[in-house]
């Protein structure tokens, strides 16, 4: 049940590490209250990091062919990792409002958290920690001219015509 904990532990290791990293994408999202927020970028950090962590495992434990090839393709589990956050980022910009338009930010830092997530379980902690830290930068940025932009249109209503 328990073979082979020893090479499971560094895995465990990383999906706890991506899911910290998501999780603090995650709380910017929910403080500025948006349809998918800590819980939901924890998550899928995590399963992405497990996913790749698991393909790791999967390519340390292959067998190869005839000609020293191996059979199979760690990446494809990038490839799942994707199209499952495409799924649910699609939910989020549905579900939002009744608009289509409203969600895709988040949309887009679920997709950045899961690229975050296979970075982290392919072993890139720090690649995956400076992605983290420009996309906190991003959203403080989008923030910021979000402020500036309501502000201006706030004092365009209230000038006189």
């Amino acid at each position: 049940m328990f073979d082979g904990w020893e090479a499971q532990a560094p895995v465990v290791a990383r999906i706890a590490f991506a899911m910290l990293l998501g999780g603090v994408v995650g709380l910017e999202r929910e403080m500025k209250d948006r349809p998918a927020g800590f819980r939901t970028h924890t998550l899928v950090a995590g399963a992405a990091a497990m996913l790749t962590g698991m393909g790791d495992m999967m390519l340390a434990q292959a067998h190869h062919d005839a000609h020293g090839r191996v059979q199979i393709d760690p990446f494809r589990l990038v490839e799942a990792v994707i199209a499952g956050v495409a799924f649910i980022g699609a939910g989020t910009m549905i579900a939002h409002r009744g608009r289509v338009v409203a969600g895709i930010t988040t949309a887009a830092s679920l997709l950045m958290v899961a690229v975050i997530g296979v970075a982290v379980g392919f072993g890139h902690g720090w690649l995956a920690l400076m992605a983290t830290l420009l996309t906190l930068a991003v959203l403080s940025v989008l923030a910021w001219m979000e402020r500036r932009v309501s502000r201006g249109s706030s004092n365009d209503e209230d000038a006189p015509r």
